[in-house]
């Protein structure tokens, strides 16, 4: 292994690294702020369901929870 390289190799690897850092510092102050935020009543928050549509309801995230219930009728 020449010397060029080791440091290309290591290069990348910091690279990687500070990618990384960077990316979670972005999200945890983009979505985690959001999350934590206090609601503006004190009821509790309705979970997330399917609706009749298909659709999901009281989910903001950009992911979708696996297997959630379906939405009661009212």
């Amino acid at each position: 292994m020449k010397l060029r390289d080791l440091a290309q190799g290591s290069s990348v690897f910091l690279g990687v690294i500070v990618a990384f850092y960077v990316s979670t510092s972005y999200v945890d102050q983009r979505f985690a702020a959001r999350a934590t935020a206090p609601a503006q009543t004190s009821a509790p928050a309705p979970s997330a369901c399917v609706g009749e549509d298909g659709s999901w309801k009281n989910w903001s995230w950009p992911n979708v929870p696996a297997l959630s219930p379906k939405c009661p009728k009212t």
